[in-house]
């Protein structure tokens, strides 16, 4: 597998970088006038799907919203598990180095079936994995315990196609609270649910690693969330049962989600917009930190095919390490890139006009 950069779509080459400028693009004082820059059919079409591409027909209903109806269940987990990681915050101090290591260890493993697998592969497409690649980041993703990756991904999609509005599953509009951990704590809004079933995930149902998963993702999330990363340490070097259980197990998942929440919340609401002020979505180097690259995510919104979510490559971006790394591997291939000069014409056409000082 050759891992370089092609200027045109070819599904031999490793890289594809994405949108040539097909238009002219003529100064007038400061005005840009580009046309045509990015053909979406085009792009979607290499994909074979454009249901991550926002839906500008798409209306809210008129009239008052729906009631909110909570979901204890829910509430009451979710109050329990962030207790359970305060009380693991606390036993950091008497855990041995080898336990805060195989924690630090399960939190990355567990951070790229999120990022590099239900995120970036399945939701977006925006790279091929053979099946070796495809089996580690379901396990992953087993271990991140957010739902089976069939169903992030309708979810995910839906949030692209339908960004703040009623049909979002996690709307910033909402506010902070709701589009971080409230939307998983009350009933969807009915078109979320209406959206969702309308979406073609033909893609994800052929896909046997998903499907399997799917079949059996309580049995693992119980053994790879909970088991495992609880019985190394106790078995291996004599860590408490109690360290075991609290700092690999309950406080790294509850880390683990918070910081993808924060890609909903925060990267929505905190942060500059280069390449498009018109949508909320923003540049968070802060999250991006937190969620292994996610929170470049003004960039995202506005291209998100791109297989490295940012145009900065490796900077604050360890899925695009990892997944450059599968690629120099053979285990990944057909990574989507936009153009320099699509990016470029993008900013000066609808960004904020922060990246002449960033």
């Amino acid at each position: 597998v050759h891992c370089h950069l092609s200027k045109e779509f070819s599904s031999a080459s490793s890289t594809t970088t994405v949108g040539t400028v097909t238009s002219r693009v003529t100064r007038n004082g400061d005005a840009v006038m580009e046309k045509d820059l990015l053909n979406h059919e085009d792009l979607a079409g290499d994909r074979g799907m454009i249901d991550d591409i926002f839906d500008e027909t798409y209306r809210e209903k008129e009239g008052p919203k729906p009631p909110m109806r909570y979901v204890w269940r829910n509430i009451i987990l979710m109050s329990l598990l962030h207790l359970g990681g305060i009380f693991g915050l606390t036993l950091i101090p008497s855990a041995k180095i080898q336990t805060l290591a195989w924690a630090l260890l399960c939190f990355l493993v567990s951070a790229l079936g999120i990022t590099a697998g239900s995120h970036r592969l399945w939701s977006h497409r925006s790279y091929k994995a053979t099946l070796p690649l495809r089996i580690f980041l379901t396990i992953a993703n087993s271990m991140a315990f957010q739902n089976d990756i069939y169903e992030w991904v309708r979810d995910h999609r839906v949030h692209h196609k339908f960004s703040e509005t009623d049909a979002d599953p996690h709307n910033a509009m909402r506010g902070f609270f709701f589009s971080h951990i409230g939307w998983l704590l009350v009933r969807k809004h009915p078109d979320v649910i209406e959206k969702g079933q309308k979406l073609d995930l033909s893609d994800i149902k052929a896909d046997k690693v998903v499907m399997f998963q799917r079949r059996y993702y309580k049995p693992s999330v119980v053994l790879l969330c909970f088991t495992l990363p609880t019985v190394v340490p106790w078995y291996f070097w004599d860590e408490s049962i109690v360290i075991s259980f609290f700092i690999p197990a309950i406080l790294r998942y509850t880390i683990g989600l918070n910081a993808t929440w924060l890609v909903n919340s925060a990267a929505h609401m905190f942060g500059n917009r280069p390449y498009d002020q018109h949508i909320n979505p923003r540049e968070n180097p802060l999250v991006s930190l937190g969620a292994l690259g996610e929170g470049f995510h003004n960039y995202h919104h506005t291209f998100p095919y791109d297989y490295s979510t940012s145009e900065f490559g490796w900077r604050f971006n360890l899925t695009t390490a990892f997944i450059d790394l599968m690629c120099l591997l053979g285990l990944a291939s057909d990574r989507k890139k936009v153009s320099k000069e699509v990016i470029l014409a993008r900013k000066m056409r609808t960004g904020d006009g922060s990246h002449k000082s960033g």
